[in-house]
């Protein structure tokens, strides 16, 4: 019996509902609930409205892994229902894919996205709101949502068309070296931060810039701090609240 391939449609109802993929939690099995529901229409797609209950046991086990990495698990995993509903050999079963690359996924997610795409994000905002600019808020929400939004879609085709190929691929994308590489162009656009308006500040109050290297040693505390392995986005909210206290005070 040959599955019927996927439609585009089907696919696009696939990307949207992966934006509800933590709208259910549960202490048990975390988002299972919310990956069956990101996985329903390419299942109906395949089996008809009538699941089976052995299709629908296979989607509701354990899961958890970062929200921005489940769209390409979710096409490898439709990928493989279609060809276990063809009668086709698989080299590993739906629920076991899931389990070997959630968490991997996971940790590189986290360290992609929340501890260098949001924090790089979030600063070139705050540069640019230090220029008086309104524009900082729209920037840093284009620049934080277009790597996530373009990474769901690629992510659910790549996993679909590749399938398990697409570890492969993942791995060759060296994605945390690149999280590695975000944090540390965050570090340094911390001290262009500091430096901008240590000096901007010395000439509101009229005094020399040159004083403005006092801060220098904050410079290299902020560095010796993300060498030992504090992140980015606390970097980022130390000196937010710095800069509003002196702010305050001065």
């Amino acid at each position: 019996m040959k599955a019927p391939r996927i439609s585009w449609l089907t696919f696009l109802r696939v990307y949207f509902r992966s934006f509800l993929l933590q709208a259910s939690w549960n202490f048990e099995n975390l988002q299972n609930l919310g990956f069956f529901y990101l996985v329903l229409p390419g299942l109906r797609s395949i089996y008809g409205d009538e699941l089976s209950t052995d299709v629908q046991q296979r989607q509701v086990t354990y899961f958890n892994t970062h929200p921005y990495f489940a769209p390409l698990i979710a096409g490898t995993t439709l990928r493989m229902e279609e060809r276990l509903h063809a009668g086709e050999d698989v080299s590993i079963d739906p629920d076991a894919y899931k389990k070997m690359v959630m968490a991997p996924f996971a940790a590189m997610g986290d360290a992609l996205f929340w501890g260098g795409v949001r924090p790089l994000a979030a600063l070139i905002g705050l540069l640019l709101a230090s220029q008086g600019s309104l524009w900082a808020p729209v920037v840093f929400l284009i620049l934080f949502n277009l790597p996530h939004l373009f990474f769901r879609g690629a992510g659910l085709v790549l996993g679909y068309v590749q399938e398990l190929r697409a570890i492969e691929t993942i791995q060759k994308c060296r994605l945390p070296d690149l999280a590695i590489r975000l944090k540390e162009s965050t570090t340094i656009l911390i001290g262009v931060l500091c430096a901008y308006l240590s000096f901007k500040g010395c000439e509101h109050q009229d005094i020399s810039g040159v004083w403005g290297f006092v801060l220098l040693p904050i410079v290299l505390l902020f560095a010796w701090l993300s060498h030992k392995g504090v992140t980015s986005l606390f970097l980022v909210l130390l000196t937010t609240s710095s800069l509003l206290l002196l702010a305050l005070l001065f």
